[in-house]
């Protein structure tokens, strides 16, 4: 049994019956502080940021509070407060909750939208839960510790009341000063298959998606952007543009100009109309200059290592035999399916803002700066999104739409074109990494690192595998500076550290006549036993996951015409192990299945896990197969799906989920798979044809899936 003080005060659990129908409304602030002024029932709503809403026929509404991009959680977190309200699912109705300051995390991003809610979703149900406890205890005149509840009712013996009917009679309850969290056995919502709560309405093409919003009399705003990062606009003549029919306006901010239009087809046409002459003086990159420069911070040391145990250049010089490989990856574009979008809407004293965004508080944060107006002038809802994976982590585009709302003095809604969206920045950054093996009478004796990329980033994870099971181990991360925007790209810097890991590791086993998969179990088990420094993550979990992995997918076993690779990674909390199938035909490797195994915690929603896994294998595949994005002069060579290739539906491998059974608090599911996936893969692939890979993309064109 876990109790756990509420915390809660007047102030931050509101409690009300001037609903319609005379229901209950419950609200959780829970950044308050416990010894905040206590005050009486608001008579209305503020300041919340979780809340429920228990109707008198019974019917339940929770708001879910963190943007939903398709990780499930508009489902997933409602699913933790109805398990501890105790009510059918059946009777929950989940709205989309505005973003409001008082959550602690309303963020999409980082796998950790669960994670992070997971003790206070359930609390919030829990004290809901409580209250209708106490007040039939004062209905019935009996003891609180004699009555259960189940299903939306509260039972004492043959007689029930349901919550419908304790809502109203609530109100004047005090709030409980702790409440009890149901163990995992007792669970009767978490851990089973819930419906996404989206889905009738988006396989009806029914207005969920930010660029579905409409408001009576708004415009749709176009940009034109520099064409080169580097380039800066000198002048532009808007003359033939105005002449559009149904071109309503053009302004200029900064090194953009907008069109303004009824819609987005003339919007778009002015657009084309358009003349700019552009500065193209400044510093225009391109792909051969990162590569040069990359190159240089791999052949340096850094000025400061990550992390040193040991010392692993004298183990490097004393070894029998060094072995070192390099491998490099792309910038690459987050290509939703949905285009950035957003809706603004700036009068004199308010700001109205509507779309998809990842970081709802953080992007009015930075309009509220940018209009020189308070936070709390200014309203965010959010909208499902198409698609996220880091890229509406930023909010320029709703910056954009806030600017040019305020210039034209109109409701404005910024609509991306697809290359708009694909050569406006903020890319996944292009890498490359060099490990370096010592090898010593048959042994691993020294490990050397050294990450380089475009952009200040930290390139390496110095603490996690295979931090902790070697005792001369070296990491390096350096950076080049760049005016071509960067950012995070689904499972941001592992999304390739791990491809190229994982690679390395298996060629350094056939290169020490080792299995595969027990270098990496001799390499665990000495960070168990007996770690060389701290380590950021739990041995015994990676082991769990390379042991269940291996057994499924048959690793060691002949199978007729099959190679297999497999890769293994921890990240966002979550521990992954991947088993590739790649099979020959007509001279071609084909990928025909992909065996995963995962240690995340508790599992919410399966099927929604599994989905999530499974995306991230093929998101993690498909790019390390065809992903290429390169600059000439600053300019992005790639605009449009002609030529950009994505893995197609026809080309997706079986992928076969296995969870390990936990106990364990929920990690992270919308990124783990992906950074083992494009290992798994090349390994396979290698087999397949005696070919190893060490740049993405692995072949372009080149259908490798079926």
């Amino acid at each position: 049994m876990t109790v756990i003080k509420t915390k809660v005060d007047r102030r931050s659990f509101l409690k009300t019956s001037a609903l319609a129908g005379g229901g209950l409304m419950i609200g959780f602030n829970w950044a308050c502080s416990p010894s905040a002024e206590v005050k009486d029932p608001a008579s209305a709503w503020f300041d919340i940021n979780a809340y429920l809403t228990i109707a008198d026929n019974g019917e339940v509404t929770i708001m879910s509070p963190n943007p939903e991009i398709g990780q499930n959680v508009k489902t997933s977190m409602p699913m933790l407060v109805a398990e501890e309200l105790d009510v059918d699912w059946k009777d929950v109705i989940v709205k989309q909750a505005p973003l409001d300051n008082a959550f602690p995390r309303q963020v999409a991003g980082g796998s950790q939208s669960i994670r992070s809610s997971w003790k206070s979703m359930r609390m919030a149900g829990a004290t809901a839960r409580r209250l209708m406890i106490e007040t039939a205890a004062k209905e019935w005149a009996v003891d609180v510790n004699s009555l259960t509840t189940k299903g939306g009712y509260v039972l004492n013996g043959n007689k029930k009341l349901s919550y419908g009917e304790l809502a109203s009679k609530a109100v004047g309850i005090e709030i409980p000063e702790e409440v009890t969290l149901k163990e995992p056995k007792d669970f009767t919502i978490i851990g089973k298959s819930q419906k996404n709560v989206d889905l009738d309405e988006i396989i009806t093409g029914k207005p969920v998606f930010g660029i579905d919003y409409k408001q009576e009399g708004m415009q749709y705003a176009v940009v034109l952007r520099p064409p080169a990062f580097g380039a800066k606009l000198k002048s532009f003549d808007d003359t033939e543009a105005r002449k559009v029919n149904g071109v309503t306006d053009v302004i200029q901010f900064g090194d953009k100009v907008a069109v303004l239009g009824n819609n987005t087809w003339a919007a778009m046409k002015g657009k084309k109309a358009l003349v700019a002459d552009w500065d193209m003086s400044g510093r225009l990159e391109d792909t051969p200059y990162h590569d040069s420069e990359m190159n240089k911070l791999l052949n340096k040391r850094a000025e400061r290592p990550s992390r040193s145990d040991g010392d692993a250049l004298k183990a490097m010089a004393s070894a029998d035999k060094v072995f070192e490989k390099t491998y490099e990856a792309p910038f690459l574009p987050h290509n939703t399916m949905e285009p950035m979008n957003f809706f603004a809407d700036v009068t004199g004293d308010k700001v109205k803002l509507v779309g998809p965004i990842q970081t709802p508080a953080g992007t009015r944060g930075q309009i509220a700066r940018l209009l020189e107006k308070s936070p709390d002038d200014i309203t965010l809802e959010m909208t499902r999104m198409g698609g996220g994976f880091g890229r509406r982590l930023y909010g320029d585009f709703a910056l954009e739409a806030a600017e040019i709302s305020q210039k034209a003095n109109k409701a404005v809604q910024v609509v991306f074109s697809r290359e708009d969206d694909m050569t406006a920045g903020t890319y996944r950054p292009a890498s490359k990494y060099k490990f370096r093996a010592a090898i010593k009478d048959g042994k691993l004796t020294g490990y050397h690192l050294s990450g380089a990329g475009i952009g200040r980033n930290n390139w390496v994870r110095p603490d996690w595998f295979p931090a902790g099971g070697i005792e001369n181990y070296l990491i390096e991360s350096s950076y080049v500076d760049s005016n071509i925007t960067t950012g995070a790209w689904r499972a941001p810097i592992t999304n390739f550290l791990a491809v190229a890991e994982q690679c390395f590791f298996d060629e350094l086993a056939a290169e020490m006549g080792q299995d595969a998969v027990q270098l990496r179990l001799d390499i665990l088990e000495r960070a168990k036993n007996n770690p060389v420094g701290e380590i950021d993550y739990e041995p015994e979990k990676m082991i769990g996951v390379i042991k269940l992995a291996a057994e499924k997918g048959n690793w060691g076993k002949a199978e007729s015409g099959v190679s297999k690779g497999f890769s293994a990674y921890y990240s966002h909390n979550t521990y992954v192990a991947e088993v590739a199938d790649v099979i020959m035909k007509d001279g071609n490797p084909i990928v025909k299945n992909v065996t995963v195994a995962v240690d995340c915690g508790i599992v919410v929603n399966p099927d929604a896990a599994i989905n999530q896994i499974q995306g991230g294998v093929v998101d993690g595949m498909g790019h390390a197969l065809y992903g290429d994005f390169s600059f000439i002069n600053g300019t992005p060579q790639a605009s449009n799906f002609n030529n950009y290739r994505l893995i197609r539906t026809k080309e997706a491998p079986t992928v076969d989920v296995h969870f390990v059974e936990s106990l364990n608090d929920p990690t992270g599911l919308g990124e783990p798979s992906l950074p083992p996936a494009g290992g798994a893969l090349a390994n396979a692939m290698a087999k397949a044809t005696g070919n190893r890979l060490y740049k993405i993309p692995f072949v372009k064109d080149q259908m490798v899936f079926g």
